[in-house]
């Protein structure tokens, strides 16, 4: 596997190395020795978590605040998505920024989000298949957000707004200038 560090310090993309044959392919999506090698972490996966979405769909920004703040390695296994993740470590460079990655099932490419981050993701094909890993497991007090359509982040999303479908509780979700301290 080969990892391709984004602009956000401490995410990544990972990008397997793909056995081609007759049959099909082969690849190795985890592997807990190469991973802590690559990413130079400690992360231990608790919590393995799947959705399935039709186009449009919008999860997200979500996050766990406090000593229930997750790491995550997030996949597509059907379909394609923009996955999304915002940076709100207080003390990083790149506070308040995102990065936007293309996962699908036919790139099988996985996007690593340390701690201290929002996470969403839109589903850009008919359907998606998204699975996570998580390093702390789910804590329902512990759960926050930043609203998917926050200006000061202005994120660029890859369909039109008036093609989401989203969550009553995400579009609940505070703006950035609005929200309390997200405890990174």
């Amino acid at each position: 596997m080969t990892i391709t560090p984004t602009p956000l310090a401490g995410c990544f993309i990972i990008t397997p190395r793909i056995f081609n044959d007759e049959r099909g392919y082969f690849f190795e999506s985890f592997n807990q020795r190469s991973f802590a090698e690559l990413v130079d972490s400690n992360v231990n996966f608790v919590q393995d978590n799947q959705s399935f979405s039709t186009k449009g769909t919008l999860r997200g920004l979500h996050l766990q605040k406090g000593e229930h703040a997750q790491s995550k390695l997030v996949r597509v296994t059907q379909g394609e998505v923009q996955d999304i993740a915002v940076d709100l470590r207080k003390n990083s460079p790149t506070y308040g920024q995102y990065v936007s990655v293309i996962l699908s099932a036919q790139n099988h490419q996985q996007l690593f989000i340390p701690k201290g981050f929002a996470h969403g993701f839109l589903v850009l094909s008919a359907s998606a298949i998204f699975q996570y890993k998580c390093d702390n497991y789910y804590n329902k007090e512990s759960e926050g957000g930043l609203h998917y359509a926050d200006p000061s982040i202005n994120i660029k999303w890859e369909l039109g707004e008036n093609e989401f479908v989203v969550s009553e509780k995400d579009k609940e979700l505070p703006f950035f200038k609005d929200a309390s301290d997200f405890g990174f």
